[in-house]
């Protein structure tokens, strides 16, 4: 028994890991078997992150790992090598552009957990990886361990088909069908809400035809296998359910509470970068409500934030709570005897009301606000990571998104 891990064979411009995993491990000897392929996100701001930031791996059972090994070697050399170095212009993307590098792992035992969570908030390099039994190639042996090393205690599930070779130009999907299962309970993240988008289907030159999550098992096959059987939905090659760490949060550490100190928003784009005394907390437009919060608050307000820090020192909200607010405006008090509002009678008078002329000592009294919200706000569902964590999923006593065992597929 053992670990396999493979990540880094696309670019910006084409190519897909997951289509690569499956020829993989669809390929491998008589007698060997897989347990449930997994699909791990990492840190977002990785420097040399493909396209979806996805690296994949897989328990395996075989009687003959020197075997198993041998083929491995053969495999690598034949389909993946190959792939070394391939970047091409993106017209989709303004990424700078680096050269696949693609790696493979395969470990006896899994590696302590510690280094995806290493991997999954933070940079990491070659040189701290665990040590494999067997590696082949570069860059991508990080991403590859660190989906080995995953403890997947939080997991969804994403179904992903792959186009006929060839296929390009639009894909074909039976858009009836796609609603009809995005309104199953545990069907998730498929279709934008409120424009009412198909978030299914990759842009760009990939090969994936569609992905669709799931929060549970039973429910990511039955959703695949019902839109493939539709003749308005295009021919595959093959289709898979990957176990995944998607919409787990575990990019993100503990909330900070943050007081304001200034703000800027950017005139055209909307963005949004709060001074604080920490990092800058930036605000992508993008955002939604979590921008429309940025842009509501003012000096001296207190807020909690849960995000990443860029490397350019920026602290990216995902989610942002109001939790202190200064009046936003003062104004004198009503007179008692006649309900209008009094009028200084300059520095040191006191306040006289301007109808009854009844007088009083000077005062101020806040005038109501009403912020957007004072709960937790997150973006529309369509400018999410795929990593973030629902709010509802969190803040409820329901489905916690936690895998039932009788979801796990057996040997």
């Amino acid at each position: 028994m053992g670990w396999l891990g493979l990540d880094d064979t696309d670019s910006l411009a084409g190519g897909c890991t997951t289509e690569a995993f499956h020829q993989l491990i669809t390929n491998l000897p008589d007698g060997v078997v897989c347990g449930t392929p997994r699909l791990v996100r990492l840190w977002p701001f990785a420097q040399r992150r493909t396209r979806g930031n996805a690296a994949l791996s897989v328990e395996i059972h075989a009687s003959d790992e020197a075997g198993l090994l041998t083929h491995l070697d053969a495999w690598w050399e034949t389909h993946l090598a190959p792939l070394s170095g391939q970047v091409e212009a993106s017209t989709i993307s303004e990424r700078p552009q680096v050269p696949a590098s693609p790696g493979m792992v395969w470990f006896a035992d899994a590696p302590d957990e510690s280094y995806y969570w290493d991997a999954v908030r933070g940079d990491v390099t070659n040189s701290i990886r665990p040590q494999a039994r067997r590696s082949w190639g570069g860059h991508g042996c990080i991403g590859a361990t660190a989906a080995v090393a995953w403890p997947a205690r939080e997991a969804t599930w994403e179904a992903i088909a792959w186009r006929m070779p060839g296929a390009s130009g639009s894909r074909r999907i039976d858009d009836a069908v796609l609603r009809e299962v995005d309104g199953w309970s545990n069907i998730v993240f498929s279709r934008d809400p409120r424009r009412g988008h198909q978030l299914v289907a990759p842009r760009g030159p990939s090969p994936v035809l569609f992905g669709l999550r799931s929060r549970t098992l039973e429910d990511a096959e039955k959703a695949c296998l019902r839109l493939l059987d539709s003749a308005n939905t295009e021919s595959v090659i093959g289709w898979r359910v990957f176990k995944t760490n998607q919409a787990s949060g575990d990019h993100l550490g503990a909330d900070v509470r943050r007081s304001i100190k200034g703000k800027e928003v950017d005139p055209v784009r909307k963005h949004v970068v709060l001074s604080t005394d920490s990092h800058p907390i930036k605000v992508f437009a993008e955002g939604g409500p979590v921008n429309a919060l940025a842009r509501w608050l003012e000096v001296g307000d207190e807020v909690l934030v849960r995000g990443l820090v860029h490397p350019d020192g920026t602290l990216h909200a995902e989610q942002l709570r109001l939790v202190h607010a200064w009046p936003r405006q003062r104004q004198r008090p009503l007179c008692d005897e006649c309900g209008v509002r009094m009028k200084s009678m300059g520095s040191g008078q006191g306040l006289r009301c301007p109808a009854c002329k009844q007088r009083t000592p000077d005062s101020w009294e806040d005038v109501e606000f009403a912020p957007p919200t004072w709960a937790w706000t997150e973006p529309d569902v369509d400018a999410r990571r795929h990593l973030a964590r629902p709010l509802a999923w969190s803040e409820n006593n329901g489905n916690s998104g936690r895998l039932n065992q009788n979801d796990e597929k057996q040997w």
